[in-house]
């Protein structure tokens, strides 16, 4: 099951957040980074709050979450799996490399399993492309991939 990452705590810690750069000029980015950094995520919940505190409409604030790629409006697992389907690394077989993750630990490309352990992405070009088809966890960077390599890849983090 999922964490609840919508916590007194959390918001506690939010409230501080927005109170040291409510002044500074431009406070929308830092608080949204820093939010993000609290809660792993933005939701609707966070995002109308940062607008009331920071006057800023609601449908700006949104705009901003998903317009940009490192914001995120639902939590990420504890391990984040990028499979690049960069060329080269699509061309030698990075597909199926995401199919047999998908397949082993029961999600989609862009979901987070429902113990919260593991989300699955696709990621653009990461710039390896000698050690094509490549896979990140988190840091841990897995190249010159064939489908049998995933089992013992995913059971190093289960």
């Amino acid at each position: 099951m999922a964490k609840n990452i919508l916590t007194e705590e959390n918001f506690a810690k939010l409230d501080e957040v927005i109170k040291s750069c409510k002044d500074m000029q431009g406070p929308l980015m830092p608080v949204l980074h820093q939010a993000q950094h609290i809660f792993g995520a933005l939701p609707l919940e966070v995002q109308k709050i940062v607008s009331r505190e920071l006057r800023i409409p609601l449908a700006e604030i949104y705009g901003v979450v998903t317009f940009y790629s490192q914001f995120t409006l639902e939590p990420k697992g504890d391990f984040l799996i990028g499979v690049c389907l960069g060329t080269a690394c699509y061309v030698k077989g990075a597909q199926g490399i995401i199919d047999r993750i998908s397949e082993r630990i029961n999600i989609k490309v862009g979901e987070t399993s429902k113990d919260g352990k593991f989300t699955l992405e696709a990621t653009r070009c990461i710039g390896a492309c000698g050690l094509a088809p490549v896979l990140t966890v988190n840091e841990d960077v897995y190249g010159r991939l064939v489908e049998s390599d995933v089992p013992g890849i995913l059971e190093k983090y289960l």
